[in-house]
């Protein structure tokens, strides 16, 4: 094990290596976590019971993994991180627009993460939440500093654990009493209920910006359809597992949502440290993609403007600046948690879906997979330094998501006028994914060129 000496560099043939079905392990382990299963108690707090909650969760789960496993697939091919790819739809300069939103994204998912598990073991340790925030920082630098094939392999173990304990707190959970009527077809709404498929839709979008990151070193020859669906059902199983329970512990656990982590501890048996330790383990494998994300999305945006070389010590550096940041970040604590983990679901939607739409309909239909990644690292490449078409579709179509959103901060007017149903992930994904094929087949020569 050392420290992983590639960043946002192609990935030769000669260093590739594994195989497609340990991308299930990567995703089941991506969505083992308290956090997972605090998402999972988001659409109880709207007002659904819990048929339709189950119902809309594993709806938007099976929706939001088609375009997240779609993304992983395209790792084998490319070689490269995800987001420096999207400079072959933005053009190298023009990349850094939807970086920034998914740094954002990044920094939110961090103090999400942290914030949960610091609460969950505020009571078992001895050093207070500040200390335990730090202790949990450090941890993540840590395994992000050493990277891919640590991850990879923490994401394994993770998986084999979560099978017996969530297994465990499920068997649990369903013998716990409910009130009356929640399996059944009654108390529908469906503003309520497409708030809901809307968010495990997003949950799974949340992962784009860095799906192909661990897909990336598998060797070229690798089946797309392999990565797809092995992917695809990792997070599917996995995100959809977690939500449930999360939904019928909101449910039958009066005040879960106050505390997931200890709630859910207590519900196994009381507060054991190594139960408290799984914890803690689920959470810093999740938050080490975000830093290991927050990155990569570092390096591409730097890496335009200056010869930038990774070295260990560069790659600490960086990676030191990142966590201190976003650790910090942690002390800026919501009391309300459940309805700022809501918000920023819903606002991260609006800016991620309408990035995924292009990158996807430029890798599958535009230009089939075909690029030069050498070009993808010079700015006087095909891909050029700006491409108007696309920055100008993601920012249009931020601008014509806002009528249709509704969120608690704000309600724009067509989703008012249609009861609160928010269509804003609708028009998020339609308008850019018709748009700009229609206009990138208007400059033929340039997706040629690709070929």
């Amino acid at each position: 094990m050392q420290v992983e000496n590639r960043s946002i560099d192609f990935i030769p043939e000669h260093e590739r290596y594994g195989q497609a079905r340990s991308l299930f392990f990567v995703w089941f382990g991506a969505n083992a976590n308290i956090t997972t299963v605090a998402a999972g108690v988001l659409p109880i707090s709207l007002g659904l019971n819990l048929f339709w909650s189950a119902l809309s969760i594993l709806l938007g789960s099976m929706i939001g993994a088609i375009f997240m496993a779609s993304h992983s697939a395209q790792g084998p091919k490319l070689g490269i991180p995800q987001m420096i790819q999207s400079r072959a739809q933005f053009g190298v300069f023009g990349a850094i627009v939807p970086l920034l939103f998914v740094m954002l994204i990044y920094l939110g998912f961090f103090v999400s993460n942290t914030l949960l598990a610091a609460q969950a073991v505020a009571s078992a340790s001895p050093i207070g939440n500040g200390g335990n925030i730090v202790v949990l920082g450090t941890v993540c630098f840590l395994v992000a500093l050493f990277g891919y094939q640590l991850i990879h392999r923490l994401q394994k173990l993770l998986t084999v654990a979560s099978i017996l304990v969530f297994g465990a707190a499920t068997w649990l959970a369903l013998t716990l009493p409910l009130p009356t009527g929640q399996w059944s077809l009654e108390r529908f709404s469906l503003p309520t209920f497409l708030a809901s498929v809307s968010i495990a839709v997003t949950w799974q979008l949340s992962y784009a910006p860095y799906v192909a990151d661990y897909s990336r070193y598998l060797p070229t020859r690798t089946s797309t359809r392999q990565v797809f669906w092995y992917s695809y059902l990792g997070t599917v199983i996995g995100g959809s597992w977690m939500m449930l329970l999360g939904a019928i512990l909101a449910k039958a656990m009066n005040g879960f949502s106050d505390n997931v982590g200890l709630n859910l501890v207590g519900l196994l048996g009381g507060s054991t440290l190594l139960m408290f330790a799984f914890v803690l383990y689920g959470q810093i494998a999740i938050n080490v993609f975000n830093l290991y994300g927050a990155f990569m999305s570092t390096v591409t945006v730097i890496e335009p403007f200056t010869a930038l070389k990774v070295t260990a010590r560069v790659r600490a550096g960086f990676l030191l600046v990142i966590t201190a940041a976003a650790t910090g970040l942690c002390t800026l604590a919501q009391d309300d948690f459940i309805a700022f983990f809501l918000n920023f679901i819903f606002f991260m939607s609006y800016f991620l879906i309408p990035w995924t739409a292009i990158n996807l309909v430029d890798y599958y239909v535009v230009r089939k997979g075909a690029y030069r990644i050498e070009d993808i690292f010079r700015p006087s490449g095909i891909y050029g330094r700006v491409n108007g078409v696309a920055i100008g579709v993601f920012l249009v179509t931020i601008v014509l998501e806002i009528p249709f959103m509704n969120t608690s901060m704000y309600a724009g007017p067509i989703a008012t006028h249609l009861q609160g149903v928010d269509l804003a992930w609708a028009v998020g994904l339609l308008f850019p994914a018709l748009s700009y094929y229609w206009l990138m087949g208007r400059r033929k020569p340039l997706a040629d060129a690709c070929a």
